[in-house]
């Protein structure tokens, strides 16, 4: 393999419009949707308010796309979140974003992820629960070794996965209203009722929304990248929130609202289909959903790290990139290290306690720091906005600054709800995700940290730059 450095700056743009709209897509639906419905059916008054908490979701998930992409746009650059708060607060802030996305955020997400494929791939086969580990890791080392060989590899895994759930979640809409006849499933417990349902629903709601900025970490790589990246996280929000609310609707024709309110749903929908086989399709569709989300982490992130690397001396490591393969070939692999770490680590705390799944403590550790840069996030496109009136911006969040705002608030309720029913829970998982966080401080005060230079924000030279224009 040709190891030779190949900056990203000059990285040659392969990535077509529906290329990226397959990313956003294929990340945001990964396992939520199959379990998260129940929870809310079960937590709001009515199945309307239901409802309106996923249009809700969909329409944060929207605004967050369209402050994304004014980011995008005006600061193309891959890297996504770590370009544009570096530029707005500086290389400190930087660094601990993209520290937290290596230690905490995507490789607990994708760790989580993986132990979904892993578990459930363990019980279709029938294997033993210590083969679900092994799988999990397998399946981050494959899906690695498949974005390590090239970017077309790696974008076309991930258009083959994305159009296979998605034609799975259709085939879930359509079993609600033909098959379905407004009763409740024979069985299944209620879902687990919170006081606090508001917070309750919108942190699993948008959980499950979460990744429709996915696009904006490849914009070096997209052709026409100023219009293509916008038009992406647009389209790919919108598509999945239509997908989201139609399922939801189809449950509630089905089952009703208190059926609608049982676990296991979606098995007990396809079961309508194929009566005593529901059980194993949903573990296919699962598998197949949790295996697209984890590629498409997998081909994003790396691109966080590489940027990360170059700004940052003592992980320089990070920032190489294959002049064959023409992808980031070492953040990809210490990417894999990592996750595969995360999931051995988890597997062995959590031997002996049945009640708490593995994806449970992976997902509730990222909570916190996830929601918290997010809010950075909006926060920079405000300062970016003001310190840099003459960068071009050929993208512009419209009713500006209202949507900014809104998208900030919502995640400052989103963390501080999140502390303090935490708190009130004498629940602890938080602790842990901005613990690992603050670890990595000493690391940025090493004396081989580099001479930090601000994201800038000119277009990067890429095959169709005159098109970009």
């Amino acid at each position: 393999m040709d190891t030779n450095d190949k900056p990203a700056e000059t990285i040659e743009p392969k990535l077509e419009l529906w290329d990226a709209v397959s990313i956003v897509v294929g990340i945001i639906i990964g396992v939520g949707i199959f379990w998260t419905p129940p929870r809310i059916f079960a937590s709001a008054p009515s199945a309307s308010i239901a409802i309106g908490l996923w249009i809700l979701g969909g329409l944060f998930a929207l605004i967050g796309a369209l402050c994304f992409a004014e980011l995008a746009a005006a600061y193309p650059r891959s890297g996504g979140e770590y370009v544009y708060i570096t530029r707005a607060f500086g290389p400190f802030a930087g660094f601990l974003f993209a520290w937290s996305q290596l230690t905490v955020t995507r490789s607990g997400n994708i760790a989580g992820m993986a132990y979904i494929f892993g578990e459930t791939a363990s019980s279709l086969f029938g294997m033993t629960d210590g083969a679900s580990f092994a799988l999990a890791g397998g399946a981050v080392a494959g899906l690695t070794i498949v974005n390590i060989l090239g970017v077309r590899m790696g974008t076309a895994t991930q258009n083959i996965l994305t159009v296979a759930k998605v034609l799975g979640l259709t085939l879930l809409i359509v079993a609600g209203f033909v098959w379905g006849k407004g009763e409740p499933p024979a069985g299944g417990q209620i879902a687990q009722r919170e006081d606090m349902w508001v917070l309750y629903g919108m942190i699993f709601v948008l959980w499950t929304y979460s990744g429709w900025h996915e696009a904006a970490y490849i914009v070096a790589e997209a052709k026409n990248h100023t219009r293509n990246i916008p038009l992406a996280l647009m389209l790919g929000t919108t598509i999945v929130t239509v997908i989201y609310v139609l399922i939801n609707f189809a449950f509630l024709h089905a089952f009703g609202f208190e059926g609608a309110s049982r676990e296991n749903i979606a098995e007990q929908l396809l079961d309508l289909v194929w009566p005593g086989y529901g059980a194993r399709f949903m573990e296919v569709l699962i598998m197949v959903s949790s295996l697209g989300a984890i590629n498409g982490m997998i081909f994003t992130t790396g691109r966080i790290y590489s940027e990360f690397g170059k700004d940052h001396r003592i992980f320089k490591l990070l920032s190489h990139w294959s002049t064959r393969m023409q992808t980031p070939v070492r953040a990809l692999a210490i990417q894999c290290l990592f996750t595969v770490a995360i999931i051995l680590g988890v597997w062995w705390i959590g031997k002996g306690d049945p009640d708490y799944t593995n994806f449970d403590r992976t997902v509730q550790v990222t909570v916190v720091v996830f929601w918290t840069f997010f809010c950075f996030t909006g926060v920079a496109l405000v300062l970016l906005r003001e310190r840099d009136p003459d960068t071009p911006r050929p993208f512009r969040v419209p009713f500006y600054p209202l949507l900014p705002i809104i998208f900030c608030a919502t995640c400052a309720y989103i963390v501080i709800g999140t502390v303090l029913r935490d708190f009130q829970k004498e629940r602890i998982e938080t602790l842990f995700g901005v613990g690992i966080l603050l670890i990595g401080l000493p690391f940025y005060f090493l004396p081989l940290k580099a001479k930090h230079e601000p994201a800038e924000p000119e277009p990067v030279e890429t095959a169709d730059s005159s098109a970009a224009t």
